[in-house]
């Protein structure tokens, strides 16, 4: 590639990086697709609470502009395709502020961790209120049996943003009024304290969460059956309470997740709490966490999940709610016989 009279080195550089860019773009897409259902497959088969999972792929045009900034009039990046690292990027974002860690300590522990930066601690160590955000890099664990089952991921990192509901509103408001509003210079100093001000009441928010959560934990009630009547299934409502009673220490599951495993407790039969609390006074609940070795705290729902794998063995990997995770629940099967062994 030849370099023009008007065209440095760097653009060169540059031209070519973005030309390579949007070759690989198409599978930079289907890679950032699969980083997102892997990510959402890892919180869930945990337990983990969180709102939403979603991710995006850096478009050519956000890529070319990225590659061209400087820093005191040189290069920002030398080699733009390998140092902008957030060219696939996962965001999770989570209720409470425990939960980012529980979110960031299990995908380091089942992914690749390349990279941590704690956002929120760094600004806080400043003495300042402002953005607060985990991120990590991270990509598949080099020679592991994930890369057989997920090739397209084989080579490609994920920036994956870890926040909370209110950290994210935080963010995005900021974002969307510094970015793509126009501000006069002299409200400027007023704005950057308002900003400051509200980032300091959500860290306050944020910790009254937490502190409802905590407070919920040491006694929570049935609540009125809202299912329909026609419903044999437990419902959700009363299946959440029942197993804050039976796993006092473990985290709130998704809302959706109880009324998931609600479907698999009628596929075994069980249509009242009653049932429920005779299967599990088969299970010696310490002699299991000590055989699944949780590295994370685990939310309710996959406390009972384990517990009915224990019970249940095959049966329960069988049951047709569960067809698409049956190699996770077989390996996790396996694990819990050879320890028994």
């Amino acid at each position: 590639m030849r370099v023009s009279a008007q065209e440095s080195p760097f653009d060169e550089v540059r031209r070519a990086a973005v030309q390579e860019y949007a070759a690989r773009h198409a599978g930079l897409r289907r890679a950032g697709e699969e980083y997102v259902a892997l990510v959402t497959t890892i919180l869930d088969d945990a337990g983990i609470n969180y709102l939403s999972v979603t991710g995006r792929t850096k478009s050519v045009t956000s890529f070319a502009a990225k590659a061209v900034r400087t820093r005191d009039g040189a290069p920002l990046y030398a080699d733009p395709l390998r140092e902008i690292t957030d060219q696939i990027g996962v965001r999770v974002i989570t209720y409470l502020h425990s939960d980012v860690a529980a979110v960031a300590e299990l995908l380091d522990d089942q992914l690749h961790l390349l990279d941590d930066r704690d956002l929120g601690q760094e600004t806080a160590s400043e003495g300042r209120f402002g953005y607060a955000s985990r991120h990590l890099l991270l990509e598949l664990e080099p020679g592991s049996a994930a890369e057989q089952s997920h090739a397209a991921l084989v080579g490609h990192a994920a920036s994956v943003q870890i926040r909370t509901v209110l950290q994210h509103a935080w963010a995005e408001f900021e974002h969307d009024i510094r970015y793509k509003g126009k501000i006069p210079e002299e409200h400027v100093p007023d704005l950057d304290r308002r900003f400051t001000l509200a980032a300091g009441l959500l860290e306050l928010a944020d910790r009254e969460f937490s502190a409802i959560r905590d407070r919920l934990r040491q006694g929570v009630g049935p609540r009125q059956d809202s299912t329909a009547d026609d419903d044999p299934r437990i419902s959700a409502q009363d299946l959440a309470a029942f197993l804050a009673g039976q796993f006092p220490d473990a985290g709130w599951s998704r809302t959706d997740h109880y009324t998931w495993i609600a479907g698999l407790l009628l596929e075994l039969g069980l249509t009242t709490l009653e049932e429920l609390a005779e299967v599990l006074a088969e299970v010696d609940s310490g002699h299991l966490n000590a055989r699944m070795g949780y590295r994370y705290p685990p939310g309710a729902v996959r406390r009972l999940d384990d517990a009915l794998l224990a019970v249940y063995g095959g049966r329960y990997v069988d049951l047709q709610l569960n067809s698409r995770r049956t190699e996770l629940l077989r390996a996790r099967l396996a694990r819990l016989r050879d320890l028994d062994g």
